[in-house]
């Protein structure tokens, strides 16, 4: 009975190493069939587009990185910049909301509430009209403003709750000491909130960076754009050299495998933080 549970139980763990092998196997595989196709000629892609072939040519790379080096750099520029603006306004806006109370607070706050329930497709037209009335069409601003007025939303709705989780005592005794509304911010939520804000800083950068749409409608110069919308227009070309074009993907997928490398723990860190209370 005894060997008879331990083979059971080696039985399961296989079973279930096995199973958790083979979803990451299906996961990495797009990952490996652009590396795999990056290194290829169109001959060695029509020939064989599975598998590693020698020579494996690297300057598809060096031309790809000619392609698309700029729409990484706007696209990161776009990235830091609406993460840090979100940030100021988030924080201090779910530090009103969890510790200010006035007349109607709540119903401005489920107000709030119902722009998460409302898909972003619904409202381009609206607010191209809005950036066009403004004369912002074609200019990072649009992109950036657009993107911190949607960052907000949940970023506001995580930090509000977390805010009312922290001890009143600290902020009675800030007041005391004659705080600030703001310092009281960033002397006292700031410095508790980083594994939040890095969690919520990685989803947004992962948005913006692999976001299509509003770039696609807001922008027209080509060297204005960011990379989502750059790789399709090098997709769009008549004749296709498939190994430049997943060089490029690969190269913009480096980024965000790093930030998942170097920040899984802070990310990791981040959702327990905001899931547990007390």
């Amino acid at each position: 009975m005894k060997l008879g549970f331990k083979a059971q139980s080696f039985v399961n763990e296989l079973m279930k190493h096995g199973f958790i092998l083979f979803i990451l196997a299906l996961s990495l595989f797009p990952l490996y069939v652009m590396i795999t196709i990056s290194g290829k000629t169109n001959a060695q892609f029509s020939g064989n587009p599975w598998s590693f072939m020698w020579p494996f040519h690297f300057e598809n790379f060096t031309a790809a990185w000619g392609s698309v080096s700029n729409y990484i750099f706007n696209t990161i520029f776009i990235c830091i910049t609406s993460i840090i603006m979100t940030f100021f306004l988030s924080l201090n806006a779910a530090f009103f909301f969890a510790r200010y109370k006035m007349p109607g607070g709540k119903i401005l706050w489920y107000f709030f509430l119902l722009l998460m329930l409302m898909p972003d497709a619904a409202n381009l037209i609206t607010l191209f009209k809005i950036v066009k009335d403004f004369n912002l069409l074609n200019s990072f601003i649009a992109v950036i403003l657009v993107n911190v007025a949607c960052g907000q939303t949940i970023q506001i709705y995580i930090l509000k709750n977390f805010i009312e989780d922290i001890p009143q005592d600290l902020f009675d005794a800030a007041e005391v000491d004659g705080a600030t509304m703001f310092q009281q911010v960033y002397n006292i939520v700031l410095p508790m909130s980083g594994s939040i804000l890095s969690t919520l800083g990685i989803l947004q950068f992962m948005g913006i960076w692999n976001d299509y749409i509003l770039p696609l409608i807001l922008l027209r110069d080509d060297n204005m754009l960011p990379l989502a919308v750059g790789l399709v227009r090098m997709d769009s070309e008549y004749v296709k050299n498939w190994g430049s074009l997943m060089a490029g993907y690969t190269l913009a997928s480096i980024p965000m495998i790093l930030i998942f490398i170097f920040t899984m723990r802070l990310f990791v860190k981040g959702l327990a933080a905001g899931a547990v209370k007390g």
